[in-house]
């Protein structure tokens, strides 16, 4: 019989997943070889650390899960046994502390990805893990059938083939190709039978269509002179989604050379993207006073604004200025300024028309991959046994806030216990 210790387990991919995975194989005292194509492992997380690094957020769990929307499901037992705040006490493990912020978001208190790399990647090293960088995969060797062997790898060196006993690919969707996360791998594991959702962008900016005050889709030229890259603040949103649910967030975004992209356009991308595809196109409704009824609103724009120009009347009763009052004269009909419960109506609910989602290799995730219809309890590809599936490379999909990032260390948890499991019991 062998022993653990003697199986080695090949993990593809070398971001928040694909090391979990392996941490919990040293854990259970199985070889773990981490392969990644990058010249060091966990690029996109350290640009995820960037702004602060977001890990998770501290909502209750009951909410918490409802941001993966159709998965949750599926993700809520992984959440349970590995959720938020099984993250923190992970990474205060490793010397890291945590803080919640003012919008819920949990931090590291050094408000930096690198100095938790580096100790996970310590830690790592000392349980035995091995890290292999500049090897990406290039699928399997014509005619190998066990899919744990014949593992073809690019490397500086020239092509090598790898054999392991069992196999966990943690290769990222199909966002941030230059760090690593191309997608390339959908054809190899659609010639192997396993069932996958076309990737598409998610948390992404958005182009917009034809506006009501404009002869041409898109920004009008004049618009963009002025405000392309600003950004406008406090401000809330809806989108009303083709099954006739809406949706909505407050927050603030950033008009673009294209369209409008930012927080709150991210929050609101899936439904969004979702009614483009179904019905080719969206109207996402901006909030320009959410602090004010349309009641008030219409009563102080109905006062006389005598010889004011109708920029300086908007500013003082309706605190309506710059970049807001360029979006009311760019998506508003000129003959609606002249009526108070247009304008008022307008502020409250201005219908911006979006075309288009931007393309997946800018936005910040991606949904779609292998479905979990394709997976077992253990995250294990029964079309490919041996063989196990993590991250972000799974068809689910979360706003931005620490959702992406805990789902991507649960399922590589689940994945890494999974495989151990499944060698196990091959004993």
């Amino acid at each position: 019989m062998t022993g653990a210790n003697e199986r080695r387990v090949a993990v593809i991919g070398a971001g928040p997943a694909g090391l979990m995975a392996a941490e919990m194989l040293a854990e259970r005292g199985f070889a773990a070889d981490v392969y990644d194509a990058m010249p060091s492992p966990g690029r996109k997380f350290l640009l995820a650390g960037i702004g602060g690094l977001n890990l998770t957020h501290s909502e209750p769990p009951e909410t918490f899960v409802t941001r993966y929307r159709e998965r949750q499901s599926e993700l809520a037992p992984l959440l349970e046994r590995f959720g938020a705040g099984e993250l923190r006490a992970w990474a205060r493990k490793l010397g890291i502390d945590t803080f919640v912020g003012s919008s819920g978001r949990v931090f590291p208190t050094a408000m930096k990805a690198a100095p938790l790399l580096r100790a996970w990647l310590h830690r790592l090293r000392q349980a035995g893990v091995r890290l292999h960088v500049r090897h990406r995969w290039l699928g399997w060797e014509g005619g190998t059938e066990d899919p744990t062997r014949g593992l073809r790898f690019a490397t500086p060196e020239g092509e090598c083939r790898i054999a392991a006993d069992a196999v966990i690919l943690a290769l990222g969707g199909g966002s941030w190709a230059k760090l690593g996360s191309d997608g390339a791998w959908m054809p190899w594991l659609a010639q192997r039978g396993v069932e996958l959702a076309p990737l598409r962008p998610a948390n992404c900016g958005f182009d917009v269509g034809q506006q009501a005050g404009n002869a041409a889709p898109g920004w009008s030229g004049h618009f963009l002179d002025r405000f392309v890259g600003a950004p406008v603040k406090s401000l809330a949103a809806r989108v009303t989604d083709a099954r006739g649910q809406t949706h909505e967030r407050a927050g603030e975004c950033m008009i673009s050379a294209t369209g409008i992209e930012g927080g709150l356009i991210y929050a609101l991308s899936a439904p969004l993207r979702d009614t483009i595809e179904a019905a080719g196109s969206a109207t996402l409704y901006l909030d320009l006073a959410p602090g004010r009824s349309l009641e008030r609103l219409a009563e102080e724009l109905a006062r006389p604004r005598g010889s004011r120009s109708m920029a300086s009347h908007l500013q003082s009763k309706a605190g309506i200025e710059g970049v807001k009052a360029g979006l009311l004269r760019e998506c508003l009909a000129k003959q609606d300024f002249a009526v108070p419960e247009r304008l008022a109506a307008a502020i409250k609910a201005l219908p911006i028309s979006i075309a288009a989602p931007r393309p997946l290799g800018e936005a910040i995730s991606s949904a779609g991959g292998v479905l979990f219809e394709a997976l077992d309890d253990r995250l294990m590809l029964p079309a490919l046994p041996g063989v196990f599936c993590c991250g972000e490379m799974l068809d689910w999909e979360a706003p931005t806030g620490g959702y992406l990032l805990t789902a991507c260390f649960a399922t590589g948890r689940a994945a890494g216990l999974g495989a151990a499991d499944w060698l196990a019991g091959r004993e």
